[in-house]
């Protein structure tokens, strides 16, 4: 249909950001940006688990993510 098609890392921030670069910068047809991601990514109890999606974690399965994920708590 004549647009312009990136499939990207979702996962990646530089990647994410170069595409929306990229994207502002084609003027002569639409843009499609695929992000490539997996639900719950870097969380053990997570990764890959459609349940989760839209459940809020109990607090200490919070704090779990957030130190799996290289936060603080």
């Amino acid at each position: 249909f004549g647009w312009h098609v990136m499939e990207i890392n979702g996962h990646d921030l530089v990647e994410i950001r170069a595409s929306l670069v990229k994207a502002r910068s084609i003027k002569q047809q639409p843009v499609m940006i695929i992000a490539e991601t997996i639900k719950g990514k870097g969380v053990s109890f997570m990764e890959d688990q459609a349940g989760w999606h839209g459940k809020a974690p109990k607090e200490d399965e919070a704090k779990q993510a957030v130190t799996e994920l290289g936060g603080e708590w």
